[in-house]
């Protein structure tokens, strides 16, 4: 009984995280706050659920959802580094008061458009 409640209210934690990056992806300003709020708040949503999940759920399911919360740890920051850094390349602009370019010196100086990696 005890806990049901408790992963019941993890549940609404979790759906909260996840509310609250979708109200972070429609008031940010450019793609890159959009996607700074949409990662985190997605990753915490997510091992929140996972944990709601493995306080009813069975010894095989706890082993799952501990997996898939470690591949969410490696995977969604690789993929908004990616997507970030894509953006930055394509020439997607920083729309966000106060915001510094550092990383301009860091490209190279040919075309941006193209890859730094051949195949």
């Amino acid at each position: 009984m005890i806990q049901e409640v408790i992963s019941d209210i993890l549940v609404v934690v979790g759906l909260v995280f996840m509310t609250l990056g979708v109200f972070g992806m429609i008031r940010m300003p450019d793609i890159y706050t959009k996607l700074h709020a949409a990662s985190k708040a997605v990753f915490l949503g997510v091992i929140v659920l996972a944990i709601a999940a493995m306080f009813v759920g069975s010894q095989a399911m706890i082993m799952r959802l501990i997996l898939l919360s470690a591949m969410l740890l490696v995977t969604t920051p690789v993929a908004a580094h990616a997507i970030g850094r894509g953006a930055y390349i394509t020439g997607e602009q920083m729309d966000t008061p106060g915001a510094v370019d550092e990383s301009g010196a860091q490209l190279p100086e040919e075309n941006p458009q193209t890859p730094s990696w051949r195949l």
